[in-house]
């Protein structure tokens, strides 16, 4: 059965920091590119970060980059993201997913598999 959990999210600060993890079984993890995604009450969902199966390249939508990092054990079947400087405009459900291809991915529709999502809220 696959899963993808994620956790960390939470309440904090503007300026504040949140480490989300993604916890992934059921499939082989190492051969899937990860990306996270949010999606705000009333707004779309939107690509966050992504990170190669190798976790040897990483991106970032232009809103958080800077200020977020994404990581990946694949010995561990996690992906991680670290928030930092947290804004109440980055308020939102944070998605994981899994895409099967060597690349991550912007788009939403190229992912196979979808966690739960945790809740980020970030007060002013």
């Amino acid at each position: 059965q696959v899963q993808l959990v994620e956790s960390g999210g939470g309440l904090v600060q503007a300026g504040g920091s949140l480490r989300l993890s993604c916890a992934a079984s059921g499939f082989t993890f190492s051969n899937y590119a990860m990306g996270w995604f949010r999606q705000a009450p009333g707004k779309e969902r939107e690509f966050v970060s992504g990170i190669i199966r190798s976790g040897g390249s990483t991106y970032y939508s232009d809103s958080v980059k800077g200020r977020f990092t994404v990581s990946r054990d694949n010995a561990e079947n996690t992906v991680y993201l670290q928030m930092n400087s947290l804004k109440p405009e980055d308020t939102a459900v944070y998605y994981c997913a899994a895409r099967n291809w060597y690349r991550s991915s912007d788009y939403g529709s190229e992912y196979k598999y979808w966690g739960q999502g945790t809740q980020v809220t970030v007060s002013a």
